[in-house]
């Protein structure tokens, strides 16, 4: 795994054995971000990230890389938090990120309480936690942390599909690629 462009292009990332840690691949990522970025390259620069269930990073670092000026990384998980960490600090990185070892819903809340609001939303629940896509989703439509320019996708198994509406917050494009997809949302 690396990171696909940007400052830190071609530097590797690691990740932890086993299959419960299923990091966005390189060409998945790569398709985001060019479908984000199709507006000019500068529509990345500055924008500010939350990266739900962020597992290895790599989302949020290849935002970093391209320019975001704020990453807000949530991972319940220590060890995988621990991880996200050592990845920063391999590329050098000490700011423009937080990391907050949460669950997704105490970490909805900090950041409303912070104040934060968000360019762009990524989540990537395990696969198999299907409710969870539902849940999220719901809870970002009533979420301060949207704007209406801001964008949420959603990556998921390719047969599963997360809900066209979720109150104020409608799909507008569904891309696949391999197993999975990347449904992308905005507030309608």
């Amino acid at each position: 795994m690396r990171v696909i462009a940007g400052k830190y292009r071609s530097c590797r990332l690691r990740s932890l054995p086993g299959i419960d840690l299923r990091p966005t691949s390189d060409r998945l990522r790569e398709t985001l971000f060019d479908v984000l970025s199709a507006g000019g390259r500068t529509a990345l620069e500055g924008s500010r990230w939350i990266d739900f269930y962020a597992g290895t990073g790599a989302v949020g670092i290849e935002a970093l890389s391209r320019g975001a000026g704020m990453v807000y990384f949530v991972e319940a998980s220590t060890p995988r938090a621990a991880l996200i960490q050592q990845n920063l600090q391999s590329l050098g990185l000490e700011t423009g990120f937080q990391i907050l070892r949460k669950n997704s819903d105490r970490a909805l809340a900090e950041l409303e309480a912070q104040g934060a609001e968000a360019d762009v939303v990524f989540l990537d629940p395990p696969y198999r936690l299907q409710a969870e896509y539902r849940r999220l989703l719901s809870a970002l439509a009533h979420s301060k942390l949207l704007k209406p320019s801001s964008a949420v996708i959603a990556e998921h198994h390719r047969k599963f599909d997360p809900g066209e509406l979720f109150q104020s917050l409608a799909r507008y494009r569904r891309l696949e690629q391999g197993d999975s997809a990347l449904s992308f949302y905005r507030k309608i």
